[in-house]
């Protein structure tokens, strides 16, 4: 009677060590679910600069070829949903030796764009030279 008592025991021992183990397992995946769910969040937000940024070079190898008057303009992406707006400044700018640069610019190109319902802006500035034209 006694070994039939043991055998009892040791079958509610072992329930409990499956119950257990699952607990642990289910709770390293619910872990890892959550890791993976962050993981692809900043992808998508990597990506997302990535595509401001290349758009914002490409509209910039557009106008560097233009007049200096054409070169403030708004390109909007319909892929993505970005607005290029840009626009130009005329810089003064001194050499070490105290002459003046002229015919120099700076060119500005914001980008407004919402990706998933969040707003973002960014601004590139670059200095350009654009000669005089005759």
């Amino acid at each position: 009677m006694k070994a039939t008592f043991h055998r009892r025991a040791s079958r509610g021992y072992i329930l409990f060590e499956l119950v257990l183990a699952l607990t642990i397992f289910a709770l390293a995946v619910l872990g890892l679910a959550k890791s993976l769910n962050q993981a692809l969040e900043t992808a998508n937000l990597l990506k997302r600069d990535q595509i401001i940024r290349i758009g914002m070079r490409n509209v910039f190898e557009e106008l560097r070829n233009k007049p200096l008057a054409k070169m403030s303009t708004t390109i909007s992406d319909t892929t993505y949903g970005i607005t290029y707006t840009t626009s130009t400044e005329a810089l003064s700018l001194k050499t070490t030796s105290g002459g003046i640069l002229s015919d120099m610019y700076k060119l500005t190109i914001h980008a407004t764009s919402s990706f998933d319902g969040v707003p973002q802006e960014d601004t590139l500035n670059v200095y350009v030279y654009k000669p005089a034209q005759q």
